[in-house]
């Protein structure tokens, strides 16, 4: 959904290194990485607050409003399971009740001394990233509470640290809307959900009774429902013309 709003592609080494060229010989498993707030906070932060500004000026696709559109008009609505870690889905007015961010947002914040302060929304923070080191020039982030360095609230690799909390209340909600829609007929529409972590693939196979997966590289048939392979807003588009 990302790429189609003009967000990079982090899939393998060159997607990540045509975004990131100072990281080039590294793998995006390797930056997106807590220890490095603990090594080199201005070099995590370049990182890290690279893409909060990418984000920021992001603007979400027609693919969004299709989808939202598709929620509103069936009988027990919609909810969104994501990945993602961009907040498009609420830019592009999607509920905050009804969105899981199983890996967490980039939108807001936790300490890094674990020190009782709860998550708290990135708000006006803006980070001074230099383009040519992906470093942070500006002042890092820190906790309200302590003052201890902040990172951002999402699960990354070998992280032991990352609090969980806000994703589990909006997984509550989630399991709340599943049990409203027990025993009804639920459609997944599972958007560019890759094979390396499969979190996403796995949840709508798992969840619903008809999964429609819209992939240009992993586009395997489930086992319960069609796919095509194609991007994610071509693949609405082309649903969207057939249903009207």
């Amino acid at each position: 959904m990302g790429v189609d709003s003009g967000l990079p592609d982090f899939r393998g080494p060159e997607g990540f290194w045509k975004a990131y060229p100072a990281f080039r010989g590294m793998q995006f498993h390797e930056m997106s990485n807590p220890r490095w707030f603990r090594r080199d906070p201005a070099l995590a932060w370049g990182f890290f607050g690279h893409r909060l500004n990418l984000y920021r000026s992001a603007v979400p696709h027609a693919g969004f409003n299709i989808l939202r559109r598709w929620s509103e008009r069936t009988p027990f609505g919609g909810f969104v399971f994501t990945s993602n870690v961009d907040g498009q889905f609420q830019r592009a007015g999607f509920s905050d009740n009804a969105i899981v961010e199983c890996h967490g947002s980039i939108h807001h914040l936790q300490c890094m001394a674990d020190c009782g302060n709860p998550i708290w929304p990135t708000g006006s923070t803006e980070i001074d990233v230099d383009a040519e080191t992906i470093r942070a020039r500006s002042a890092l982030p820190t906790c309200p509470r302590c003052k201890a360095v902040a990172r951002p609230n999402i699960l990354m690799f070998d992280d032991g640290d990352w609090d969980s909390n806000r994703a589990r209340d909006q997984i509550g909600n989630y399991e709340r809307w599943l049990d409203g829609v027990h025993e009804k007929r639920v459609v997944a529409v599972e958007l560019g959900a890759g094979l390396s972590i499969p979190t996403v693939r796995n949840e709508c196979e798992r969840r619903a009774d008809f999964v429609v997966r819209i992939n240009p590289r992993d586009a395997q048939s489930p086992r319960k429902g069609v796919s095509l392979a194609m991007g994610a807003l071509e693949g609405l588009r082309r649903i969207e013309e057939i249903l009207q």
